[in-house]
């Protein structure tokens, strides 16, 4: 499963190009230039062998100097791990005043501008326009300007008369000026660039974490699998569709699901394959898959989609009721007119004193199975009219605590008929709460109503909670009545078919239409100590706090 931290560490790497950019990590480069040229300027000179120049008019001066130099350079890069990132721009401004003010004492001590020494500075100048701002940057130019114009004045006033190096010193502070200028707009448009880069690649990081986001959590399983097979993605809702199975990143798609292998297999060799529909453990639910490839190239990898067959049955649900809902208005409205009129004609006969008690009995089936049809229209009419489900996150122990408890009292039973056990106690499931308990309810009441022993011998288990062999949430409603005979298994979920006369054979097919409205699974499992077993098989789906991980 793919970690929603990799995400984090694209949108960290969509800041990188800022981040090698930053005012510390310049400053560590001209340290270590500085560093550098200090260190060969002092084992030139003290080892002799450097050029001639270096020193020759104060040596004494040049050697203290440098050595000063050296020390600085080496006390700022101590420094520079230390400060907060706030008191960068003074640290900088520190640095490059150091190297103008020692810079033009080594070029005095070596004879001026005439050195080259100078040029030593216009480094210095273009890591300040780098890091400060347009007007230090300029005035660390005219410092500089003036600096080695005041040591050429100095030069010709007191050393030398004849060294009139103007010209020199002229260009130079003029190149100190123009690299300061160039320096600063080319610092200005690379940080424009580098903020357009960073924006964007922060910018595909959400867009990737987005993308993440959504096949993770989507209800569709998603697995992406390479030409040989190997997985490399699944999302949370093919691993609970696949019934939590062992194949992870990296390992063979036949790990996670023989048959999907199977298929895959089959349809990258025959394009006009046609998937079917599988179960990958015994009692999961039936799945519907199908593959698109990645690219235009056959070895790119494919896309493999499951859906739970339960939600394609519910569209059709939808479909079907509507024109239900249309058909059982206008029945129920032509059947409930007359069979008033033969209701109400019923109980103003049998207040008829001089009837005799074999039309007495004769008005009694007449009531009775007026009753019995408008059973049946009222469990049309509540079919027909139902809303639209709204499945909700419910835990399933309490809810069938407060489910049982209300069923007893209804039914009059004592505690010990119904036995309720959930493993595990914090299982989730979603579903419609008032249509589930509508379910139950069918399926409890049938039970009671075809028990024939004695009502204190009667027993209800309700067994449920999730394993892997179930392949999500389900629950068994178990009684210990005569069971279901092999003749009416194939009928038992049809609309009317009943084997109680006091029937309407709507009660199972009520259940089974609700179920698949909510994209559960009704079916009927052989108990073989005696008994009926129906099970209920819960979709699985990803609860907002998920302890899942790769």
């Amino acid at each position: 499963m793919e970690s929603m931290d990799n995400t984090s560490t694209l949108a960290n790497a969509g800041r990188a190009p800022l981040a090698r950019r930053s005012p510390r990590r310049i400053l560590q480069y001209f340290f270590a230039y500085r560093l550098l040229i200090a260190g060969l300027l002092t084992l030139m000179f003290f080892s002799n062998s450097g050029p001639a120049l270096l020193g020759q008019q104060h040596p004494v001066l040049f050697g203290t100097t440098v050595v000063i130099y050296l020390g600085f350079v080496t006390a700022n890069g101590l420094l520079l791990n230390l400060l907060h990132s706030t008191s960068l721009q003074y640290h900088a401004l520190m640095m490059v005043a150091t190297d103008i003010a020692l810079i033009t004492i080594l070029m005095h001590a070596s004879g001026g501008a005439p050195s080259g020494l100078g040029m030593l500075l216009a480094v210095s100048i273009a890591v300040g326009s780098l890091v400060m701002h347009g007007i230090t940057a300029l005035l660390l130019a005219a410092i500089a300007s003036l600096a080695i114009l005041a040591q050429q004045i100095y030069t010709q006033l007191y050393v030398d008369p004849s060294l009139t190096a103007y010209a020199q010193t002229g260009l130079l502070g003029a190149s100190f000026f123009a690299i300061a200028i160039l320096a600063h707009v080319l610092s200005q448009r690379l940080k424009e660039s580098e903020r357009l880069v960073s924006q964007r690649d922060i910018d595909l990081a959400n867009m990737e974490q987005l993308n993440e986001y959504i096949i993770r959590n989507m209800r569709t399983g998603i697995l992406v699998v390479d030409a040989e097979q190997k997985i490399h993605l699944m999302n949370e809702s093919a691993w609970h569709l696949l019934g939590m199975p062992e194949g992870r990143r990296g390992s063979p798609l036949e790990q996670a699901s023989q048959e999907l292998a199977q298929q895959i297999a089959q349809w990258q060799s025959d394009s006009e394959f046609e998937f079917r529909n599988f179960r990958p453990l015994p009692n999961g639910r039936e799945l519907k898959p199908g593959f698109s490839r990645l690219g235009t190239e056959d070895d790119q990898g494919t896309v493999i989609f499951l859906e739970d067959a339960a939600s394609i049955t519910q569209q059709a649900q939808q479909i079907k009721l509507a024109s239900l809902g249309r058909l059982t208005a206008s029945i129920a409205h032509e059947i409930r007119n007359p069979l008033g009129a033969i209701s109400h004609a019923t109980q103003l006969l049998g207040e008829s004193p001089e009837l005799p008690g074999t039309e007495q009995r004769l008005l009694g089936i007449v009531e009775t199975n007026c009753g019995r049809v408008n059973d049946i229209i009222e469990n049309v009419l509540q079919l027909s009219r139902r809303q639209r489900s709204r499945p909700e996150e419910i835990q399933l122990k309490s809810w069938l605590e407060k489910f049982t408890a209300e069923f007893q009292l209804a039914q009059q039973l004592a505690p010990e008929n119904i036995q309720l056990t959930i493993e595990p106690g914090e299982t989730i499931i979603r579903a419609d709460p008032s249509q589930l308990h509508q379910i139950l309810g069918n399926l409890c009441e049938n039970a009671v109503v075809h028990y024939k022993e004695e009502r204190s011998m009667f027993r209800l288990k309700l067994i449920g909670g999730m394993t892997r062999e179930s392949g999500g949430p389900f629950l068994d409603i178990i009684d210990n009545g005569p069971g279901i005979d092999r003749e009416s298994l194939r009928q038992i979920f049809e609309p009317f078919f009943t084997t109680v006369n006091a029937g309407t054979g709507l009660g199972l097919y009520i259940a089974k239409e609700l179920s698949e409205s909510n994209q559960l699974r009704l079916e009927y499992l052989p108990v073989p100590a005696g008994g009926a077993c129906f099970r209920i098989s819960f979709p699985n789906f990803i609860p907002e706090q998920s302890d899942y991980n790769e």
